[in-house]
């Protein structure tokens, strides 16, 4: 929420400095996120007077200009390239060292073409004053030499930016901003003088509300014969400050209201309307061009108003365009509604519309001035545009937003730890716009205004709840004793000042901390540190991806499609951090990087469930070895890190079972799952799927991998012990069996390790062998076996009767035969 010091004096009388009025501010609860001074930016900028201006002898359109700037600066030379330079014009001059905030350079002394320039002449653009940047400023004739051009343009007024909590929809007004300060002692709150429109005659249009739910209350006054141009300049100047463009005087007196007192108004253009009635009412599927230029296309959950056109208006969000006053319009309807806050918000979700209507009314707006509010515009139109107003219609009633809240005394030390006098805690109500209904030495009972929506919320809810009486009452009372109490309290510390409150220990509840990180966090971060070791590089994208590329890995399901998108190539809740992680590799890859390894942890979305998953990929070469050699990145590489990640999350590796069966984008020949079990999948690796890797437009196939982490669920995780190193030399067997060509070669190893558990320490494939010196449609798998004797020295019988278990459990088991 923006307001100029200005702005803030209409309704405040003060004398109280700006840093004064900021302190109190943050003070009160409205923080303030920055003060933007325009007097301070173009303090260095003169008024100033071309006195001659000469063709540049180099240049054809360049002028030599010798420019008085009042003392000091009587006889300046500058070289100007604006066509509307002349010799007599009146300007505004940058002089040498002054920084110009629209082009974001500062002012050199330096030759032009071979002409000396000590200064420069400014366009609106360049002082961001505005969008004219086809010549230097025209000033008025009798426009003062050599002053200030801040304190001349009366620019010298600071504009204050407060941030805005969901619950505080009365601070995005004004007049309610300097209700709060005058009641922190910022000043005093000057009274609201609401006129009272004599009717010229009886309204051309009136209303018909068939959707009461969603606008309860609506008034509507026709405006004859207005002239509607260009607003004054001082309110052209303040809806700047705010950041909102004028555009024109009846439009431009509609944003003033919304900020003044935080009270949205619309007007249509009488002439356009079809019909004598405008109806409010749910959409039914209807297309309107809106005042932004976009087309909508309403739904039955959106509140319309709709003539016998069609819709003319998306209440509470936007006018529509065939409606909307231009500069031909004269006869004017103008509208003051009261919506209902979830309802806009909805809508303007949905219709992803943003304004500053939305944003007060979705937040509640204050229930009772409607009234005022329509007369106080009405003036200010019929002031600056002319012309008669009519009788004011209505449609609905003023709902019931009358409550109470009672306070206990005690409640302030009990909950804020402050002792604040009852006198005081009558006066600080009051001010802030609580009428006292009752009180005693113990507590006191108020009635809430009707712009604090924030307060007894709760209440006013019961109120207009189809609840029985007694149920209602009974509600009111433990609903009152808890929400409004607590609000009332914030009221009275908030103005108190937040500082006084006395800093306490929070009370210790156990002598032993939880542990700060759950047993998942602590897994994830495990698993990104052991990654990491394996230089792996780690990666934080978004859920999000592209809808196709989530489609070629995995599901894409429309449950899982963003109906709102941060862009269109982010539309997809991910089905794997894959998704992720190959775009991101082969941007890099184009860039130059072509020896790289990525890895992410995070969530994976499938259509009944989030998984967290630690993906990567591997593309290019390995690091480089000590004979100079970068090898080829393989599927084995990547099967050591998902190795190297499962033994240290303390996953048995001699368990897991191998078999090809993964995923369809994956190599269906070049891939591997690991398992504990048939249902128990911990991880994939390989490579990557040759029409992905064309898709994605990889020049080789990168290698990649998936960990299940929340299929990993060791028993506990616990520091290895280092192994108990045997005295006893360990003895190396070869032995290359002939298997069956689809026989695993995983399934051999175990066969191997487990004939022998005692003695047989370890077991590597060395060689596969396929072709000639084998039968057809099978292999020779030779393996390499560690015998470790930790008792004694083996004898050769005893190394022999270890070789023959070995070679008849392979034969049992798995057919195979010593080659």
């Amino acid at each position: 929420m923006k307001f100029t010091l200005s702005w803030l004096h209409d309704h405040l009388d003060t004398n109280r400095s700006l840093e004064d009025i900021c302190a109190a501010l943050n003070k009160i609860g409205l923080e303030v996120e920055g003060v933007e001074d325009p007097g301070k930016t173009l303090a260095p900028f003169r008024t100033a007077k071309i006195i001659s201006a000469e063709q540049h002898p180099n240049a054809d359109r360049l002028r030599v200009c010798h420019v008085d700037a009042g003392k000091g600066f009587e006889d300046i030379q500058i070289v100007c390239g604006a066509p509307n330079a002349c010799a007599g014009l009146i300007t505004v001059l940058a002089p040498v060292g002054t920084y110009v905030p629209g082009s974001d350079i500062t002012i050199k002394a330096g030759k032009i073409r071979g002409e000396q320039s000590n200064g420069m002449m400014c366009s609106s653009r360049e002082l961001n004053l505005g969008d004219d940047h086809d010549g230097i400023m025209e000033l008025p004739v009798d426009t003062p030499i050599g002053v200030s051009y801040a304190e001349y343009a009366q620019l010298n007024d600071p504009v204050i930016e407060i941030a805005i909590t969901p619950n505080r929809g009365d601070a995005l007004s004004i007049r309610n901003i300097a209700r709060d300060l005058s009641v922190a002692g910022m000043g005093t709150l000057k009274p609201l003088k609401v006129p009272k429109i004599q009717a010229q005659f009886s309204s051309a249009l009136s209303w018909n509300n068939q959707y009461e739910d969603a606008c309860p209350w609506i008034l509507g006054r026709t405006i004859r014969n207005v002239k509607n141009g260009p607003s004054p300049e001082w309110l052209q100047k303040r809806l700047r400050a705010v950041g909102i463009r004028p555009i024109s005087c009846l439009v431009d007196i509609t944003n003033y209201f919304a900020f003044d007192l935080g009270r949205p108004l619309h007007v249509y253009d009488l002439d356009r309307i079809a019909g004598k009635q405008l109806t409010i009412c749910h959409g039914n599927g209807e297309k309107f061009l809106a005042l932004d230029e976009k087309e909508y296309q309403v739904t039955d959950k959106d509140c319309v108003m709709i003539d016998e056109a069609g819709v003319q208006s998306l209440a509470g969000l936007m006018g529509g365009e065939k409606t909307g006053v231009s500069e031909n319009t004269t006869d004017i309807f103008l509208e003051c509604a009261l919506f209902d806050p979830a309802l806009i918000a909805l809508s303007g979700r949905r219709h992803m519309i943003v304004t500053d209507a939305r944003q007060r009314f979705e937040r509640g707006v204050d229930q009772a001035l409607l009234p005022d509010a329509i007369e106080l515009a009405t003036q200010m139109i019929i002031k600056l545009c002319g012309g008669q107003a009519s009788d004011v219609v209505h449609a609905g009633q003023e709902p019931k937003w009358q409550r109470t809240a009672t306070l206990h005394y005690n409640r302030l030390k009990d909950y804020g730890g402050l002792t604040v006098s009852e006198n005081r805690v009558s006066e600080i109500l009051t001010n802030l716009g609580f009428v006292i209904a009752e009180k005693n030495s113990e507590w006191i009972r108020v009635d809430v205004p009707s712009w604090r929506n924030d307060i007894a919320m709760s209440i006013k809810m019961a109120y207009n709840s189809k609840l029985d009486v007694v149920k209602k009452d009974k509600l009111l009372d433990s609903v009152r004793a808890l929400e409004g109490e607590a609000d009332l309290v914030e009221e009275i510390l908030r103005i108190e000042g937040l500082d006084k409150i006395p800093a306490c220990s929070m009370p210790l509840i156990q002598p032993v901390p939880s542990p700060a990180l759950t047993t998942d966090q602590e897994r994830s971060i495990l698993c990104s540190r052991l990654l990491a070791a394996q230089g792996l590089i780690e990666t934080v994208n978004f859920s999000f991806v592209d809808h196709e590329i989530a489609a070629r890995l995995g599901e894409a399901p429309e449950s899982l499609r963003l109906m709102n998108p941060i862009s269109n190539d982010m539309d997809q809740l991910r089905p794997t951090p894959l998704a992720s992680i190959l775009p991101v590799m082969q941007r890099n890859i184009t860039r130059g990087i072509g020896d790289i390894g990525l890895f992410e942890t995070g969530p994976a979305f499938t259509r009944n469930q989030e998984r967290l998953i630690a993906a990567g990929a591997r593309y290019g070469h390995m690091q480089r070895q000590y004979d100079g050699k970068a090898p080829k990145v393989t599927l084995w590489d990547v099967k050591k890190d998902v190795l190297t990640v499962l033994d240290g999350l303390g996953i048995s590796i001699d368990s897991l079972k191998t078999v090809g069966e993964t995923p369809n984008y994956y190599h269906p020949g070049r891939s591997g799952r690991l398992s504990l079990g048939p249902k128990n999948i911990l991880a994939y690796f390989g490579e990557l799927h040759p029409s992905l890797v064309k898709e994605f437009g990889f020049d080789q196939a990168p290698m990649i991998f998936e960990i299940m982490l929340d299929t990993v669920i060791p028993k506990k995780i616990t520091r290895k012990k280092a192994p108990v190193l045997s005295i006893f030399q360990p003895l190396k067997r070869d032995f290359a069996f002939v298997l069956k060509d689809g026989t695993p070669v995983e399934q051999l190893l175990q066969v191997v390790k487990q004939a022998d558990r005692k003695y047989i320490n370890s077991v590597e494939l060395f060689d596969v062998y396929r072709g000639d010196k084998v039968q057809a449609d099978h292999k020779s798998v030779a393996v390499q076996v560690t015998i470790q004797p930790n008792d004694r020295t083996l004898k050769d019988e005893e190394i022999e009767a270890i070789s023959q278990k070995i070679i008849k459990e392979v034969a049992r088991l798995l057919g195979g035969n010593l080659r």
